[in-house]
């Protein structure tokens, strides 16, 4: 569970030369504005598309890196032309303090710290990759951050943005609107509203997108539902209660060919797998107590998934989907939300009822550094990231 939250159900201690001159050599060039013309569609045979039938991708998505690998954009220091210039850091945002403290990754120092809006939750890249937004969920507001500075904003008015995300042709934001139970989509430059869409579930928090962009999947973690919903049309399509014992599904992750979904479960400690196309009947894999965050290697073989409740990291094989090991952190902890360094060898986790930020060495586990932040660090983004655009979350990139 993320938070307690006014009139939510908690159980938490304290109270998500190219084609159509959109790529160059595979890539977007930074920005990818909504004014250029799309990339082309990409169908075929391949399970990555078969969610999307005929009609190929969604229309203005730029066309996957490698057909094979939703990932293969993420590769170690592949920044886009956006962000090549922007100085390396961490935005931590403490949802107590009410701010974002700026970690310095080369030194391990906090070297600043932003006041923001009330109970901040997660801090997201835009799908331009230009700007930082952090969801202020209880004061209503999203605080810009300029990742060419590091300064904060005035912020903009947004009704209960516990999580953010972007659809895959950067049309449209999507505010987890949590307590008003709705997926508003937003239009991602202005933030003006589109479409408010009722979800008949309890804490909307966390999104992946389909490979094909035409479908998303949400985490429901106060009511253990999870939820289908068409891009394209707005519209949830599908609704399903994770079975057996009551869940609490948090981060949602698609594998890097398009097959499986991954959904954390603090409850139930550990991972459901999910066929997405189908919304079948997922099942659950343990991991470990409070499983919260998922994050995929730098070369797409590996889901770190952080286990809050007991201090670790269980590592998946995504080829095989099978377990291969766990990190323990030294003395314990509550690893939570984060994201992985530009080159992959460092994945970053808020230290959620610690008030620290661990940083962890990929190639060992071994933990590298303990850094004091500020009350209940939450989805702190590691900026910038590798990828053409971003999906939302912590760093969600394609």
């Amino acid at each position: 569970m993320d938070r307690c939250r006014r009139g939510a159900r908690c159980g938490r201690r304290s109270l998500l030369a190219g084609a159509a001159a959109l790529l160059l050599a595979g890539w977007c060039a930074a920005g990818c504005d909504r004014g250029a013309s799309p990339a082309p569609s990409v169908t075929g045979s391949s399970a990555l598309w078969r969610g999307a039938g005929t009609s190929g991708a969604l229309p203005g998505m730029p066309a996957l890196v490698d057909p094979h690998d939703v990932y293969a954009a993420d590769r170690p220091g592949r920044l886009a032309p956006a962000v090549r210039n922007f100085p390396s850091r961490v935005y931590v945002p403490n949802l107590r303090s009410n701010t974002v403290s700026v970690i310095d990754p080369t030194t391990y120092q906090v070297i600043d710290t932003l006041k923001v809006g009330h109970e901040p939750q997660h801090v997201v890249p835009s799908w331009d990759l230009k700007t930082l937004w952090v969801n202020n969920d209880l004061g209503n507001s999203l605080t810009p951050i300029d990742p060419a500075t590091g300064k904060a904003g005035a912020p903009v008015r947004v009704e209960d943005p516990y999580n953010l995300y972007f659809t895959p042709d950067g049309r449209y934001a999507v505010v987890m609107a949590s307590n008003l139970r709705q997926l508003v989509f937003r239009d991602a430059h202005s933030m003006a509203v589109a479409k408010a869409v009722p979800v008949g579930c309890d804490g909307v928090n966390h999104a992946d997108f389909s490979a094909d962009g035409r479908y998303f999947i949400v985490s429901c973690e106060f009511s253990g539902d999870l939820l289908k919903v068409d891009t394209a049309r707005m519209t949830v399509t599908g609704k399903m209660r994770l079975p057996g014992a009551p869940g609490m599904p948090q981060d949602v992750k698609v594998s890097p060919d398009g097959r499986t979904w991954y959904i954390a479960d603090m409850t139930r400690n550990g991972v459901w797998v999910l066929d997405g196309d189908r919304f079948t009947t997922p099942r659950l894999l343990p991991t470990g107590k409070g499983a919260q965050g998922l994050y995929v290697s730098r070369d797409s073989r590996t889901l770190y998934i952080s286990n809050r409740d007991e201090g670790s990291i269980s590592l998946l094989d995504l080829r095989s989907g099978k377990l291969t090991g766990k990190w323990k952190l030294p003395g314990g902890g509550s690893p939570d939300m984060g994201g992985l360094s530009a080159d992959g060898k460092i994945l970053w986790l808020s230290g959620r009822y610690h008030s620290e930020v661990y940083a962890i060495d990929t190639a060992t586990g071994h933990l590298i550094k303990r850094i004091r932040v500020g009350t209940e660090p939450h989805g702190l983004a590691v900026y910038p990231q590798p990828g053409r655009y971003s999906l939302g979350h912590t760093g969600v990139f394609r």
